[in-house]
């Protein structure tokens, strides 16, 4: 379907027995799958052919397709289990710090049951996949033109998925983690580091734990942190709260600690219609919800903060249906503060 001033049209070929044809298919796959989504792509592709599409823009699409339906299929029966996108150098040799620090941090986000997701290859890419193991990682190789090849860790495991583009890879690693850890690196570090701050302070994804990892006398990230924190909010570039989209650590623990803390009273979130949903693990008391209204005022559209239970339009997550809610009309600005109720969220829940 396509929104237009509200009103909601059919999306079609422009050919009734065509449209007829795809549908027909379509109902072939039983009730299991979402079949107008699953029609609306059989409608673009033959729109494509329409459209007198160029051989160059059907190999991209074609190959981002395949890859992501391929990548989508190996997640598939992991979705139920918390995953951290951990990025950092291929260059660093095992004798630096960071590289022990990274191999540590696998270690203890696999034994609090988390999966480890890199892109596959040696440094702290390897480092990442030593400490988690391979049953607790998942690898997302890039093909390059100078051949890099997976680690020995995830190289000839099921979990191994080799991306011909950098924007499935990118997705990918935000789809399908719930944090992001990032140790010393280059170029490559830096990009997926503000892709998930982009995307978080813009609201196109769910709130996450974000960590800049560094050794404890390196101050790697320092000159960075300040240049954003000083020159960006000063000159208005970013909001004052979007430094609290991220946190620093200096120990694989600590950067396993504040990830996990991340999710110990919050779960996830939803929209529903007007509503932002947080999804709670334990339900809070209603001063506390009274202190939040106070303290959060400028997050809240219009009404205060209300505890529910799951609401009619979560039937669909059945696996969800035990959580408690904190439900409010959210203003839709200022996504850092929102990281900054999660925060308090969490310390509220603890207490």
């Amino acid at each position: 379907m396509v929104q237009t001033r509200g009103v909601r049209r059919p999306y079609t070929t422009g050919n009734a027995a065509v449209d007829a044809q795809l549908a027909a298919l379509v109902r072939g796959f039983g009730d299991g799958l979402d079949q107008r989504l699953l029609n609306e792509l059989l409608t673009s592709v033959y729109r494509l052919g329409l459209d007198e599409a160029s051989t160059g823009d059907l190999k991209v699409l074609n190959a981002a397709v395949k890859e992501l339906r391929f990548a989508f299929k190996v997640f598939r029966p992991y979705r139920h289990v918390r995953k951290v996108a951990t990025f950092g150098s291929s260059r660093m040799s095992r004798g630096h710090s960071a590289y022990g620090m990274a191999r540590d941090f696998g270690r203890l986000m696999a034994q609090a049951g988390w999966m480890v997701i890199t892109g596959a290859a040696s440094g702290i890419m390897k480092a990442g996949h030593e400490g988690a193991g391979p049953e607790a990682s998942f690898g997302l190789n890039i093909r390059l033109p100078f051949e890099q090849e997976a680690n020995p860790v995830i190289a000839g495991t099921p979990n191994l998925i080799n991306c011909k583009y950098f924007f499935t890879r990118k997705l990918l690693f935000i789809k399908e983690s719930h944090a992001t850890a990032l140790f010393p690196g280059g170029f490559g570090t830096l990009d997926e580091g503000f892709e998930s701050l982009t995307l978080i302070q813009t609201g196109k994804t769910d709130p996450r734990p974000i960590v800049f990892v560094e050794p404890p006398k390196s101050r790697f990230w320092q000159p960075l942190l300040r240049f954003m924190e000083e020159r960006m909010v000063r000159e208005g570039m970013i909001e004052p709260s979007d430094p609290s989209l991220y946190q620093v650590a200096h120990s694989a623990k600590d950067a396993a600690e504040i990830i996990q803390r991340f999710y110990s009273t919050y779960h996830s979130m939803r929209y529903v219609g007007e509503r932002l949903v947080l999804r709670l693990h334990r339900a809070l008391p209603p001063p506390a919800l009274e202190a939040l209204t106070r303290e959060f005022r400028d997050l809240v559209a219009s009404g205060r903060f209300m505890a529910s239970g799951p609401l009619p339009e979560e039937a669909d997550e059945p696996e969800l249906q035990h959580l408690s809610r904190v439900v409010f009309r959210f203003s839709r600005q200022h996504y850092g503060r929102l990281i900054e109720l999660i925060h308090r969220l969490n310390d509220v829940g603890t207490q």
